[in-house]
């Protein structure tokens, strides 16, 4: 099994389109990770072939950080990307919200350093704003901390993780060169990516990083009416209210246009989001090694047929769930 790579964008990295998303293994907001099964995860993914791992500081208050890096470091040439926690805390950034209030030059060059600590390594391949407002460019001096960063060889590429359901909130800092790689929601659902930011990436040659292909689990097909998750677990409000009844039509007129059954969901939707020549990766959590190995093998560069893109586009549907159900 050979996984297929992609350019991420103009950085000169050749990155596996399938890319590992460790927000899971930080244990906290998903619960249930553990980390033997983690590392054991992380190492077969890269065993198959795959090559890009994305992490955060906030995962965990950097526990995802710590087990990937030690996997990294077992495994050189592995891709290591990490986000920046906004110093206000504040996700998504406020529209009102500052560069100073959320990402002042000294706070992004020290919290670096402290990523760069935990994964144990001399460079971060990849750093990333974990939020984002198209207004901070030209204002504060974190662009200014971000060129310290790469002449001192501590990051070597630097992108943004866009504002939930925000892809128009990245276009300008596309255009005007800001930015090499941006991290995005795209799936099934949420197809306003193609609307602009998608079209303007290929333009610009930024590298597009898409995260939530599989809607934080409903385009598995798993989670149904009846479902439940552990106490704490953050997903009990991402499917809160009716929520998981709801999706459930949606799911079978998926499956009833493309003519495919509900194990072939999961499929079905990865396959979509690497349809778009845009795309660079996809960042998949994957806490078992079995769902390495599933995922791995779809990763071989072919995407749907135009005629299946084309039903799928009917299937759009604009809402954001990471707001409280009512």
């Amino acid at each position: 099994m050979t996984i297929h790579h992609r350019p991420l964008g103009h950085t000169g990295l050749q990155v596996t389109e399938l890319g590992y998303g460790a927000w899971g293994i930080g244990a906290d907001m998903w619960k249930g990770a553990q980390d033997d099964e983690s590392l054991a995860a992380l190492r077969r993914y890269i065993e198959l072939g795959g090559n890009f791992i994305d992490t955060a500081m906030g995962y965990g208050s950097g526990h995802s950080e710590t087990l990937v890096g030690q996997v990294a470091r077992e495994f050189p040439g592995t891709i290591v990307a990490t986000k920046i926690s906004p110093k206000n805390m504040q996700w998504p950034a406020a529209p009102h919200t500052t560069a100073d209030e959320a990402y002042p030059g000294e706070y992004v060059i020290r919290m670096t350093e402290a990523s760069l600590q935990r994964l144990g390594t001399e460079s971060i391949d990849v750093q990333q704003l974990h939020v984002w407002n198209d207004s901070w460019l030209g204002q504060g001096d974190w662009q200014d901390a971000v060129n310290d960063l790469k002449r001192s060889g501590k990051i070597r590429h630097f992108g943004i993780s866009i504002n939930d359901h925000q892809p128009h909130n990245a276009i300008r800092a596309v255009e005007q060169g800001a930015v090499e790689t941006v991290q995005v929601i795209y799936n099934i659902f949420d197809q306003s990516p193609q609307d602009r930011l998608l079209d303007a990436c290929l333009a610009h040659g930024v590298g597009v990083i898409v995260r939530v292909a599989l809607d934080e689990g409903s385009l598995t097909g798993t989670i149904r009416a009846d479902s439940t998750f552990p106490e704490g677990d953050w997903r009990n409000n991402y499917f809160g209210g009716n929520r998981k009844a709801e999706l459930q039509d949606h799911l079978r007129g998926i499956e009833r246009d493309l003519g495919i059954e509900t194990p072939q969901l999961a499929e079905t939707a990865l396959r979509f989001v690497l349809s778009h020549r845009a795309v660079s990766t996809v960042i998949v959590g994957m806490r078992s090694v079995r769902n390495v190995e599933r995922n791995a093998a779809i990763a071989d560069g072919q995407g749907l047929s135009d005629e299946q893109v084309t039903r799928l586009h009917a299937h759009r549907w604009d809402r954001n769930w990471y707001t409280p159900a009512e």
